[in-house]
């Protein structure tokens, strides 16, 4: 099969790539590398750098379908910046459904967000949970979702969307690494490294049991191997809607100590005060993903996400300091 990977030279997107490249299908990858890096790209996928609105130049029918990870998704830039990221989530997603569509590509597998829930009243999360973002980066993934929706019903796309939080770990040469940094484990393992004084702890009060917030962590290739089951699922007509977690959450304070014990350095941490709308408790329930997909996570161990996020980081800062 022949697929064409938009973001693939980011994070989630080069190690989805790289799972389909081992299982014989052959890829190529869209990426403006905005946000991404070309050496992310895994070898053997051929690469093009441009952006998602302008894929009509690059589908055609040798194409089996699309994984669109190509998004600006900051949750912080999109409140100061809305217009980008309508015009860059939805906007360009509306571009590169039309390029589907003319080019006859009818599969496709998008790369969701589980803020398009908001701050929801029970976890874990399930996906008949009303939705109610808190930004407009989730605003425009949940847009997206209705106008995939719309796609299906009206012209026989086969889709599957994957909401999902917080992703971690790394997968041979992919990993973490962006520029600024805002998730956790990679903040944290930059204190590891000294490149970090100390790691900010945004409130220490809440009703969680040791007062900081708890997430849902999942390992990138956990996370890449339900992508190759959904492109797989997918069916003509439907769009499927899973989310994707381990369904166990673990507090900021857990993340800490987990560095602490794999990496063998101390890291200092100054408790913050809270910041606006940080839930206590996100976690994910990811039943509909067995169910339907056939999926289920096998690297499940925090100290083993951060070990491999842990390697890569020290990989990383050997070539960053060859350049």
């Amino acid at each position: 099969m022949k697929y064409l990977v938009t973001g693939g030279a980011g994070y989630v997107g080069s190690v989805v790539a790289a799972h389909l490249l081992e299982a014989g299908h052959e890829v190529t990858v869209l990426d403006d590398l905005s946000t991404g890096f070309r050496e992310g790209v895994p070898a053997g996928a051929s690469f093009i750098e441009g952006r998602i609105q302008d894929a009509a130049r690059h589908l055609d029918g040798t194409y089996d379908g699309v994984l669109h990870f190509a998004a600006s998704s900051q949750v912080g830039e999109s409140v100061a910046d809305p217009e980008k990221y309508w015009r860059n989530n939805v906007g360009g997603t509306m571009d590169l459904l039309a390029a589907m569509r003319a080019a006859g590509v009818r599969r496709l597998v998008f790369s969701s967000t589980a803020a398009t829930y908001g701050e929801p009243a029970v976890t874990p999360i399930t996906e008949d949970l009303p939705t109610a973002p808190t930004s407009p980066y989730g605003a425009s993934k949940l847009a997206v979702d209705h106008m995939i929706s719309g796609e299906c019903t009206a012209h026989g796309l086969a889709a599957v969307s994957l909401r999902y939080f917080n992703v971690a770990g790394a997968y041979g040469g992919c990993g973490e690494r962006h520029d600024p940094e805002s998730h956790l484990v990679p903040l944290v393992l930059q204190v590891a490294q000294g490149r970090r004084e100390s790691i900010a702890v945004y409130g220490d009060d809440y009703p969680t049991p040791d007062g900081t917030c708890v997430r849902d962590y999942i390992h990138v290739a956990d996370l890449a191997e339900a992508h190759l089951l959904a492109v797989a699922a997918a069916e003509p007509g439907t769009h499927r809607i899973c989310n994707l977690g381990n369904g166990n959450g673990f507090s900021v304070r857990e993340v800490i100590e987990t560095v602490r014990k794999v990496t063998g350095h101390a890291i200092p941490e100054v408790v913050a005060a809270r910041r606006a709308g940080d839930p206590a408790i996100l976690v994910a329930s990811a039943d509909r993903a067995r169910t339907e997909l056939g999926w289920t996570p096998s690297r499940t161990d925090l100290a083993d996400i951060i070990r491999d996020a842990w390697r890569f980081a020290r990989v990383e800062s050997v070539r960053r300091e060859g350049e």
